[in-house]
């Protein structure tokens, strides 16, 4: 239970502030779970039915269209992943979510935590801020596929996201940024320097 307490001090301190009875209550729907590189959290037609909390490790959503595996996002320690329209909706995914590393997360059951907000309102406010932040990222990545060219979404993801262009692989990355895998390794070309500074930080910290 302890862990659990820090893991849901975490969340609050991410997303929105809890007072100690929440963060209480929070930490009781808390349930730990860890995926070996490779394995799949919510495979496609599965309903998504939780929020996760990545604690350690790294997973990426995909989907396949036209034959074709494609990256919809990452996420890394601190964030939380959902299939938010299977959430929502209560429908299959169309969505897998698959661990790139070893992957300790922690499932938010969202049936249980809308059992509790009459009780507890302050993570109803909690629920609200990581939907809204979840349907924002999304429409920054969507944003980013229509606006911006190849090199431009490379620097962004440089920029904001430098972890996974360290830790996940290119194609998946290429993929991610709309792009051939040819394509990405001629822009990385073009930004060498910046590129391996920013993972030599990386790797020291």
């Amino acid at each position: 239970m302890d862990h659990r307490r820090d893991v849901a001090r975490e969340i609050a301190r991410r997303y929105c502030r809890l007072e100690p009875h929440s963060i209480e209550v929070l930490a009781d729907l808390l349930i730990p779970m860890k995926f070996l590189r490779g394995e799949i959290v919510l495979r496609e037609g599965e309903e998504c039915t939780c929020m996760y909390y990545v604690e350690r490790g790294m997973v990426r959503q995909y989907y396949y269209k036209n034959g074709k595996d494609v990256t919809e996002h990452f996420s890394f320690e601190g964030r939380i992943v959902m299939c938010i329209e299977s959430l929502l909706k209560h429908v299959p995914s169309q969505i897998i979510i698959e661990a790139l590393e070893t992957t300790h997360l922690y499932a938010l059951p969202r049936k249980k935590l809308l059992e509790v907000i009459d009780t507890c309102p302050e993570l109803g406010i909690l629920y609200r801020k990581i939907t809204e932040h979840a349907l924002i990222s999304s429409q920054h990545h969507a944003d980013s596929q229509r606006f911006e060219n190849a090199q431009e979404r490379y620097e962004r993801l440089l920029r904001e996201k430098p972890e996974i262009i360290l830790r996940a692989p290119m194609i998946y990355v290429a993929s991610f940024l709309q792009m051939t895998p040819e394509t990405l390794s001629r822009v990385r070309a073009q930004h060498k320097k910046s590129t391996n500074e920013i993972i030599s930080r990386l790797r020291a910290e």
